[in-house]
């Protein structure tokens, strides 16, 4: 092992389990102090499984669920005290990011603990799908008061100490759904694209104090695709799939949590200074780079000649604006 992040202090939202949990173990690995983070002690018991499900089922089958629980739940002060078992620094600080004052507690314990803050990652986060007129407002809340909500909590208490010192890392946790290619996840689709914009925004505003701002989209098995498994349920099955594209992949082909971690705290490095502002998927070994959102196509006239009539429209949108478009809806079908 390297040692690349000895002397820096971590802060790893949602570290409980899965993506953040590997990253923590990680950047301990490296020799970073870390401060661990779930929403309270002992974790979740349930999230696809209700407790009506749960009292249905006989001792054996309970039994046989503690036990994936205890290899698969858990709380921050379990990835805490594994990476101190591991030789490392480790410390849990509880609480639900998306309540304001709970970013200022994490930046207070990393402080109060280890003296100072480098490193963030953002890996809390939610999820929850349904058609657009079945959504709540309660199910809607539930992932954005997270993402990108929570991200900015505890960003806001970091940011003054990474600019005191010139030096920081933020990485925020987002999904493939960012881009709009899941249907039926509403509110996941929304709060995944606010995470990019967010992280592209505080990208730009804090270049100058020598702080990076990236975001990544994980691939690995968690704890909803192992409870959907012990169900008996497949992911791909029960996922619609946007036209020309395949649905998402069964829980049995994603990789490990560990995967993903690497490349994490390569960006935490001196290496990955100069690169901010980007998202980053994951797949397991493949790592494809997101960057500008560029203008595939223009149509433009003098001002002077006064705004745009619809004559004009209908023929330069189909000659130029729409040339070679493809909707994301229907990709096989040109209308240029």
């Amino acid at each position: 092992m390297t040692k690349a992040l000895e002397g820096k202090v971590a802060i790893v939202t949602g570290s409980s389990q899965s993506v953040g949990r590997a990253v923590a173990i990680a950047l301990a690995a490296e020799g970073a102090k870390v401060v661990t983070n779930s929403r309270k002690s002992g974790g979740t018991l349930f999230l696809n499984i209700n407790e009506e499900e749960y009292a249905s089922w006989s001792p054996e089958r309970q039994a046989e669920y503690q036990t994936l629980f205890k290899k698969i739940g858990g709380d921050a002060e379990d990835t805490a005290r594994f990476i101190r078992e591991q030789g490392g620094e480790a410390v849990a600080c509880f609480g639900d990011i998306s309540q304001f004052d709970v970013g200022e507690k994490l930046v207070q314990c990393a402080v109060d603990t280890y003296g100072t803050v480098d490193i963030l990652v953002n890996v809390a986060g939610g999820f929850g799908g349904g058609g657009v007129e079945s959504v709540s407002e309660e199910q809607y809340d539930s992932n954005n008061d997270t993402k990108p909500k929570g991200y900015f909590n505890v960003i806001r208490a970091a940011v003054p100490i990474m600019k005191a010192k010139k030096w920081g890392r933020i990485i925020n946790c987002t999904s493939k759904a960012w881009q709009g290619d899941v249907v039926k996840f509403t509110q996941y689709v929304v709060c995944n694209a606010g995470v990019v914009g967010l992280t592209r925004g505080l990208a730009m505003d804090l270049s100058q104090y020598g702080i990076t701002v990236n975001a990544f989209s994980p691939h690995a098995k968690n704890r909803s695709g192992y409870e959907r498994q012990f169900q008996g349920v497949s992911q791909g099955e029960t996922r619609e799939a946007i036209p020309g594209k395949t649905a998402f992949p069964e829980f049995d082909t994603h990789p490990e949590p560990e995967f993903n971690a690497p490349f994490i705290c390569w960006l935490c490095t001196e290496r990955g200074g100069k690169v901010s502002g980007s998202v980053f998927s994951f797949h397991n070994n493949e790592i494809s780079l997101h960057q500008e959102p560029n203008a595939c196509a223009i149509i433009n006239k003098p001002d002077e000649w006064g705004p745009w009539t619809q004559d004009e429209l209908l023929v330069e949108c189909q000659r130029r604006l729409f040339l070679n478009y493809k909707s994301i809806c229907e990709p096989d079908t040109m209308i240029g």
